[in-house]
């Protein structure tokens, strides 16, 4: 015990000597604008209130954000500059293609279909009774992380030999149907869509309730107008409710495009990146975390952020055009 707080207590009294500090200069702020009147209150109003926010994004967001770019141009050990090395083994080297084309995969098929099943269930239980039940388990699986979806969906894929019985639901089905186990999670190029299938079962609920809030706010005379006019069914989500809606759906999608590319944990917990089912940001933390090469680990991180950065440019042009027109 006493060399635990031998080792320790340093560390202790210095982290509480930079909360104290804080408090301090904090509390410093606050005196100061307390005592401010006349012309001075609204600049000191902006600089107590806008000022810890752009420092905590200059030291907190801007500064690892230009230390990241730096060390993408480094080493391993990040010692000495290498220039563009790591950026020309990231799409030369034959098992980084591998992981390219996955994470292409996944920014191609998960969103849409994530997006498109939420808003095809928005539309099916907006016409239920008791939809409110239906949504909430629906969008139950979206309380649990993914580590715990792919724990969960790791008994519907786990496989067991022929001649032992069969704990997963897959390879118990497939020997009712005539066929025999198969080990999914190691068949290429299926475990990549059976991992793409956990996240959808998480993220689909969440997609569903934002899409079902925003056709709930279709008015609803349009609506009966619409329906006056002889448009139902596929006619009226054609013509009405999509137009409506569709700020929305790009809202939706985006943020499953951005879940999508930072996405490690379903491949981490369900194969480890392992037969073939890498994406980016699992290779990202295996090279900075697991090989130590830091250098290349931040060019995994730009190159992330090189992908996300559209989505979300496309996201707030696409706010502000809806804005401008309301």
């Amino acid at each position: 015990m006493s060399t635990f707080w031998h080792d320790n207590l340093p560390k202790l009294g210095q982290m509480f000597g930079a909360i104290a500090i804080f408090l301090a200069v904090l509390a410093v702020i606050f005196f100061i604008a307390g005592r401010a009147n006349g012309k001075m209150q609204r600049p000191v109003a902006i600089v107590v209130f806008l000022g810890p926010a752009l420092l905590l994004l200059l030291f907190g967001l801007l500064g690892p954000a230009v230390r990241t770019f730096l060390l993408s141009f480094k080493g391993s050990a990040s010692h000495h500059w290498v220039g563009f090395s790591n950026y020309k083994w990231l799409f030369t080297d034959p098992s980084m293609r591998i992981v390219l084309k996955n994470t292409v995969f996944w920014i191609l098929f998960t969103p849409i279909v994530t997006t498109g099943l939420g808003l095809l269930l928005a539309v099916l239980l907006d016409r239920m009774r008791r939809e409110s039940v239906a949504k909430s388990l629906i969008f139950m699986p979206m309380a649990i992380s993914f580590v715990g979806a792919s724990i969960v969906w790791q008994f519907v894929y786990k496989y067991a030999n022929p001649n032992q019985p069969q704990v997963g639901l897959m390879s118990s089905l497939a020997r009712h149907l005539g066929f025999g186990p198969t080990n999914w999670l190691l068949t290429q190029p299926l475990n990549t869509f059976l991992l793409m299938i956990v996240f959808i079962w998480s993220q689909a609920g969440f997609a569903m309730v934002i899409l079902s809030a925003a056709i709930k706010a279709v008015p609803a005379d349009v609506m009966e107008a619409s329906a006056l006019d002889g448009a139902h069914g596929w006619k009226l989500f054609r013509g009405i409710t999509f137009p409506m809606v569709r700020s929305t759906f790009i809202v939706v999608l985006a943020t499953m495009v951005v879940a999508t590319l930072k996405l490690f944990d379903i491949v981490r917990a369900s194969t480890g990146g392992n037969f073939g089912t890498s994406v980016l940001a699992n290779e990202m933390y295996s090279e900075t975390f697991v090989r130590f090469d830091a250098g290349r680990g931040a060019a995994m991180a730009i190159i992330l952020f090189v992908l996300v950065f559209p989505a979300l440019i496309f996201n707030i042009y696409n706010l502000r055009r809806e804005r401008s027109i309301a």
